[in-house]
């Protein structure tokens, strides 16, 4: 398929039509979205529900592990599950550069579709816009989602002492965007982490009573999450080094780059804060899932009246983590 993207692709249209028919329909196949419709129209769930939004501009497009396609559904796939949430309808907009390659929008478009199906979610509405060669940077996509709140989830209160856990490896995808980015000739095992993370909600939800909040670490990674954590309870914490999961080609390019890996972003990790006699059980349940098997207890809440972040190292040193100030990396997401 060598066939480019066009302005005429976007003016609405005989062109558009046959893109949407012959690419997004072929991906997002539904019964709500072959309905044709302005908006999409449904049942709704009876209870608690979740709405999120956000917009991709990840560069490089496709990178190890991923492209912007996947990252979009599993961005908005994740800020509803790490709200208790089962994801159920999506929408997704285009904005995309005219001679943009077909092939390169379809495998895009291919990969959102094959995100749902894992999730149960499907994308029911969307819109797609083409502009001007250099009016943006190949694409841009924003994506919305729906779900509903299993199980009576809630954010609860941090305790001194409730633990906190990681669901993998830190630091992966944003070390991957810069050696992909800036074409690093470097070796090592790297791989974005994007992935949806809503396979550990079906597995935790009998145990939300004992889970105190969840986020997906991404922008600014697992430090910036943790600070957010701080700042809601009023509470330090303290980080065991040793047990936070960073591969050595993580560390070694981090090392490379003058980079944190602690604050590079995540695109398929969760942070939970659990209660003190229940983490154990939790961490257990997330390492019976493949993606978890790296999962760790980092850490715990303490008493500390300015709300520091200490890592102590194994030889009973400790170090402040800061606040990130400025921007380690732009476009990871």
């Amino acid at each position: 398929m060598n066939e480019m993207i066009k302005l005429i692709h976007g003016d609405g249209g005989k062109h558009t039509k046959i893109l949407i028919e012959q690419l997004f329909y072929k991906y997002f196949n539904n019964n709500i979205l072959l309905q044709e419709q302005d908006s999409a129209t449904f049942t709704a769930v009876q209870g608690k529900m979740a709405f999120t939004t956000d917009s991709f501009v990840v560069k490089p497009l496709f990178f190890s592990g991923g492209n912007i396609g996947k990252l979009a559904v599993c961005g908005t796939i994740n800020d509803l599950a790490v709200s208790g949430a089962q994801p159920f309808y999506l929408s997704s907009s285009f904005i995309i550069e005219e001679g943009f390659s077909m092939q390169s929008l379809e495998e895009i478009v291919k990969s959102m579709g094959q995100t749902c199906l894992e999730c149960g979610a499907k994308i029911v509405t969307g819109d797609t816009k083409v502009v001007e060669k250099g009016s943006v940077d190949g694409i841009f996509i924003n994506t919305s989602g729906i779900g509903y709140i299993i199980n009576g989830y809630e954010v609860k209160t941090i305790e001194e002492g409730d633990r906190i856990i990681i669901t993998g490896g830190i630091g992966e995808h944003g070390t991957t965007i810069a050696v992909e980015r800036y074409n690093l000739k470097v070796k090592g095992d790297y791989k974005s982490d994007c992935a949806p993370l809503f396979a550990f909600i079906e597995e935790l939800k009998e145990q939300f009573p004992s889970i105190k909040i969840m986020r997906d670490a991404t922008r600014g990674g697992l430090a910036t999450v943790l600070h957010e954590f701080s700042s809601l309870c009023k509470l330090g914490i303290h980080l065991i080094e040793k047990e936070i999961p960073i591969s050595e080609s993580v560390k070694a390019i981090n090392n490379l780059l003058g980079l944190d890996p602690l604050y590079m972003a995540c695109e398929g990790r969760m942070v939970l804060v659990v209660k003190e006699t229940e983490a154990e059980k939790v961490l257990d349940i997330i390492h019976s899932l493949d993606q978890g098997k790296g999962a760790r207890i980092i850490g715990e809440f303490v008493k500390e009246s300015n709300q520091n972040i200490f890592i102590e190292n194994g030889f009973g040193g400790k170090r402040l983590l800061s606040p990130l100030e400025g921007s380690m990396l732009p476009r990871i997401c």
